[in-house]
């Protein structure tokens, strides 16, 4: 018989981010041809409309417009611009016209997304940035949004963990930007750089890929030392409507991001978490890519990951339909600490955790027995009840950072004893 492990107390440190439907990006709008519905551009006939307005006409439309828009997005007229030209090059639209006439030929094809509109959850955090003199030290939040259609984004914010374990969230950026350019730099990859003038928390990053054009979905973020060099990756879900796949993204500075597919069976699903740095000169990552059970896979190429080998079942009440990571591991003298998820009876998730051995994390030290977080009482109700989750902790010291979604609804985060949470999983074998 196994003793209960020792108790391990969590500290809410009051942060609550709710999904803003203030929050929205430009896209460009082609009418005839939206997500659902019949297609079919019906763009002739709207430009020829356009077209036909008086020039006192034009003017009073686009006077309504920006007094209705320009103060909710960056540089929208550089958006009309933008999306005027490319009726043009698709219907050989001549804009030789006025420079208002043409600006609202650009807004006639252009329509806000509400980024959180349905959902705001899922959340990943790294360290980015020196400690400050005063002990404290700044991290980065991934966010997944979900907005009509279903249709997932990511977005940041940022905050600092202080030195005695609390935590501020900065104030996001008022205005929502999307890329500045886009490149392509392979099949199926490809690099957005940001506006370096835009706050990391203004930053979200659409679908691009073909893969991905339903939605990115639950970024895994983590610090990655190669030697003495840092780079920030991030798995993800790509979400074509029908399939489901890894891929990856990567950024030194969280301005300028590449992203690029994985392959494999180990990455034909979703879940994968990468350790943050190699183990025995190889790659290392968790997956849960059988549905059911965590899992840990290696390899010597960070894209492609073939073979995987469950190291842990699911054996208690709480975690009796499936198992997985809720981000990448978090390295401790004592051993790899990983907060995964269960899930239970009307699939009731629960966050607990494993301890993996150094050397061969392939080996389970210990593990949680009883739930480390489940959904209370007043807040299991949202877009998907009954859920917490978590995409990836991070530490500071002896205290780790846990945030997490609710019901897919909001985000808390809520801080614990490294140390503790150690002794706990020790306890447990």
């Amino acid at each position: 018989m196994t003793a209960a492990p020792p108790e391990v107390e969590l500290t809410d440190t009051g942060i609550e981010m709710l999904p803003d439907p203030s929050r929205v990006v430009t896209r460009y709008f082609v009418p005839g041809r939206e997500d659902v519905g019949p297609t079919g551009s019906r763009a002739p006939a709207v430009i020829g409309r356009i077209l036909a307005l008086t020039e006192e006409q034009v003017e009073a439309t686009m006077r309504d417009v920006d007094a209705r828009f320009e103060a909710r997005h960056l540089d929208l007229h550089g958006t009309f611009e933008r999306h005027a030209r490319q009726v043009a090059d698709g219907s050989g639209v001549d804009l030789g016209t006025s420079t208002t006439r043409r600006l609202l030929l650009g807004a006639s094809f252009t329509h806000e997304y509400a980024i959180e509109g349905a959902a705001l959850c899922n959340p990943s955090g790294v360290v980015f940035g020196t400690e400050t003199t005063d002990g404290s030290r700044p991290f980065v939040l991934s966010l997944r949004g979900i907005g009509e259609g279903h249709r997932s984004s990511v977005s940041f914010r940022t905050g600092a963990v202080h030195a005695d374990g609390t935590v501020a969230i900065d104030t996001p950026g008022a205005q929502a930007s999307l890329e500045q350019t886009t490149t392509s730099i392979g099949p199926s990859s490809y690099r957005v750089r940001f506006d370096e003038s835009t706050l990391l928390s203004q930053r979200v990053l659409w679908p691009q890929d073909e893969t991905e054009r339903q939605g990115m979905e639950d970024v895994r973020l983590v610090r990655f030392a190669h030697e003495a060099d840092i780079t920030y990756y991030g798995t993800y879900t790509a979400f074509d409507g029908t399939n489901i796949g890894q891929r990856l993204l990567q950024t030194d500075d969280f301005t300028t991001f590449e992203m690029s597919p994985m392959t494999g069976a180990v990455a034909s699903g979703k879940g994968l978490a990468l350790f943050p740095r190699r183990v025995g000169g190889r790659f290392v990552a968790l997956t849960r890519s059988d549905r059911e059970t965590n899992a840990i896979a290696f390899s010597d190429d960070l894209r492609v990951w073939d073979t995987s080998e469950p190291i842990q079942i699911p054996t208690e009440p709480w975690e009796m339909l499936q198992l997985g990571n809720c981000g990448s591991p978090i390295e401790t003298d004592a051993g790899w600490v990983v907060i995964t998820h269960g899930v239970g009876p009307m699939r009731t998730y629960a966050l607990g955790a494993l301890l993996l051995d150094l050397e061969h994390p392939e080996r389970v030290i210990g593990r949680s027995r009883l739930p480390i977080i489940t959904p209370a009482e007043a807040r299991r109700d949202g877009y998907v009840p009954n859920v917490v989750y978590s995409c990836g902790a991070f530490a500071h010291g002896d205290t780790l950072v846990l945030p997490y979604g609710l019901a897919d609804q909001s985000i808390r985060i809520a801080t614990l004893s490294l140390g503790h949470l150690v002794a706990a999983l020790v306890a447990q074998p």
